[in-house]
């Protein structure tokens, strides 16, 4: 592209980010301000410089904005850019452990552990080491060990007990040769740190860093960047501390001032100009974020119309407030001209949705709710999955106890016992242990079981050679779980037969998964253990499995980022929904997180925004009086349209009403 062409496409200050390239830079991007854009531009601009590809680095947090940025990028330059990185977080961590991993003692085709196998490696280590792993909550334990390896939290004696569990899981990794996602950030900066003459390979190749979405950085993430970064300071972080809403998980809005003592002398750009909401939607997010104390100053603006007044309705109840929206998504759509897609309904948590749902049901009006379970995360694919993992790494302990009796072989749980008690004696994987069980003539394996297991070790055997093979394997893949009768184990287990189809049919969809990615000719490395690394990052993204249908968008806030909709409707806009009560309860800081979380909501409207309230709503079966959000009280009266729906009378309390009105006619006319 030419300077004019850059010129002509950007305003400028989003030009003067884009070709401000040598030296540290925080670009502070509001909402809808075009910051995507900048850093497709940005990139581009770098490679009209002559800029080798090789030596730019952008990294983002799902493989959805990766793609789209990508795209964006190959439009820009027509080019098809091979040798350019753009990448999630994670899966800039596995490229640097495929290449480096040995030397912390693994081996280079190490499995990735999602948060299904993690639960489940937790409790196996907690029965190994006595830790009473029946009444163990693995969710909870899974998490302390998230915090503990991405220094979130450290050791304190309010997890301490938990600590030589940690390191009989960490043991059971390596063990395994298996890592966790944490360990995808913090094993590359183990190398770095233990091997500086690796670091300096990277350092020497990347010369220019972006990172998107920098509020969403953890620290260990931001350390990551930090020692890729560290020789040529070329980094260029773009993000909005307004939008930092995922504590939760690690995210440190405070990177943005570690980012300014790290790198004296950065240059600060602020965009501002929004180029998605209408002025009135923009006027109500700057009065509610204006509150929050710990921010950098911003206002957005908009050189668009002012657009209609903002919408709040207070019901009855939930089913009315259900019922509402329907009613106001059917008629805006009439009136605008849209498409149910355009239509986004957030909510702060997913147990607000049911009434929503009803209400869309009974007007057949279609919807999708984001945030369901996973596609590789089904039990049918997962199986199958682990069956892959197998024949990839046979150390993977937790996969093959997984498969080793799917479909049923008659292995018990004495047989179980009896390998890994070889396994830890021997100090090799539960596979080893089962082969050399079936060599020995004098195994206490019984005959029919020895047969079973003899025959599923050929089995892994077999396909292992034609999956590694690199060809064909979706027809490998097909022919094994023909071969293993998957089709009749569903049968068995589900007992109902379209139950068992509709399973069967996500099995086939895994092997049209695998079969798709393997002949497509951009893809570079198409080799079982580049596909399994893809799938289980692919399965980590909250917001990856979009719905393509012309659906109504139904989700929690949280998956709303980095989404915008014609029409936005927060429902449940209430005290203790927004700000969310348990939250508020943790620590009364996080009052600022839930003003930053409705404030993301807000600003995902373009043309119209609606918000619903209840005035009671039902809690643990109960009816409970309800308040509107005191974030509400911050946003000037003048700037909302109140609507208060008439309260419906029930049809007991119609008919006592109607039996006394005509008591009282009776009196009327007996006096007179």
């Amino acid at each position: 592209m030419s300077v004019v062409q850059f010129e002509k496409s950007l305003n400028d200050v989003q030009l003067e980010a884009v070709q401000t390239v040598e030296g540290p830079l925080l670009i502070l991007a509001g909402a809808g301000s075009g910051k995507t854009r900048v850093i497709t531009y940005r990139i581009a601009y770098l490679l009209s410089k002559n800029i080798h590809q090789s030596s730019i680095m952008a990294v983002t947090f799902t493989n959805k904005a990766a793609k789209e940025m990508s795209g964006r990028i190959r439009e820009l330059t027509r080019k098809r850019l091979s040798n350019l990185t753009i990448s999630t977080f994670h899966a800039l961590g596995v490229k640097i452990l495929k290449e480096n991993i040995d030397i912390l003692g693994y081996k280079k085709n190490f499995s990735i552990y999602d948060q299904v196998d993690k639960q489940s490696l937790i409790k196996e280590v907690a029965r190994e080491t006595g830790f009473g792993a029946e009444s163990l909550d693995t969710y909870q334990v899974a998490n302390i060990f998230s915090n503990i390896k991405s220094q979130i939290t450290g050791w304190t004696s309010l997890n301490d007990q938990f600590k030589d569990l940690y390191d009989e899981y960490q043991a059971h990794l390596k063990l395994y040769n298996a890592v966790d996602f944490d360990d995808l950030i913090m094993l590359p900066i183990k190398i770095f740190s233990e091997k500086p003459g690796i670091l300096e390979k990277y350092t020497n190749q990347y010369k220019y860093f972006m990172v998107d979405e920098f509020q969403d950085t953890s620290l260990t993430q931001y350390q990551f960047i930090k020692l890729l970064s560290y020789k040529s300071k070329n980094l260029c972080v773009v993000g909005d501390d307004d939008q930092s809403i995922y504590s939760w998980r690690g995210a440190n809005y405070e990177n943005l001032l570690r980012f300014e003592k790290d790198y004296p002398g950065y240059r600060e750009i602020k965009l501002e100009q929004n180029y998605r909401s209408t002025g009135r939607i923009l006027l109500v997010a700057n009065k509610l974020i204006q509150n929050n104390k710990n921010r950098k100053a911003k206002e957005l603006w908009s050189g668009a119309e002012q657009g209609e007044p903002i919408e709040l309705n207070i019901t009855q109840n939930e089913r009315q407030e259900g019922e509402l929206i329907a009613g106001k998504i059917r008629s805006l759509r009439i009136r605008y001209g849209l498409q149910y897609r355009d239509f986004g309904v957030l909510v702060r948590t997913n147990s607000l949705t049911r009434p929503i749902e009803e209400a869309f049901i009974k007007d057949s009006l279609p919807y999708h709710v984001s945030g369901g379970m996973s596609f590789f995360q089904r039990k049918e694919v997962k199986d199958i999955i682990s069956y892959l993992r197998v024949m990839t790494n046979e150390e993977d302990d937790m996969n093959l106890l997984r498969i080793i009796n799917i479909p049923r072989r008659g292995v018990g749980r004495k047989t179980v016992e009896l390998l890994m008690d070889t396994a830890k004696s021997k100090s090799c994987s539960i596979y080893s242990a089962l082969a050399a069980h079936l060599k020995a003539a004098n195994s206490p394996l019984g005959g029919k079981v020895r047969g079973e297991l003899d025959e599923f070790i050929n089995t892994l055997q077999y396909y292992r050679h034609k999956i590694l093979s690199g060809k064909n394997m979706g027809d490998s893949l097909m022919a094994l779980i023909e071969h293993i009768d998957y089709w009749d184990f569903l049968l068995l287990e589900t007992k109902n037969k379209n139950s068992a189809r509709w399973k069967y049919m996500n099995v086939e969809s895994l092997v049209n998964s695998l079969a798709d990615w393997e002949s497509d000719p951009d893809n570079p490395d198409p080799n079982i253990y580049s596909y399994l690394n893809r799938i289980t990052l692919l399965s980590r993204d909250d917001n990856e499995a979009g719905d393509e249908d012309n659906k109504i968008n139904l989700m929690t806030i949280h998956s709303a980022k980095g989404l915008e909709f014609e029409v936005v409707c927060i429902a449940g806009t209430e005290r203790e929904l927004i700000p969310h009560q348990r939250s508020v309860e943790e620590n009364d800081t996080n009052v600022e997180e839930e003003r930053r979380l409705f404030y993301v909501a807000i600003t995902r409207a373009k043309k119209k925004l609606i918000m619903t309230a209840c005035k009671e709503r039902r809690k643990k079966g109960k009816k409970v009086e309800t308040d509107i959000s005191p974030f509400i009280d911050e946003i000037p009266e003048n700037l909302i349209e109140v609507n208060r729906e008439e309260e419906v009378v029930d049809t007991d309390a119609a008919n006592e009403y109607f039996k006394k009105m005509k008591a009282r006619m009776s009196q009327k006319k007996g006096g007179t």
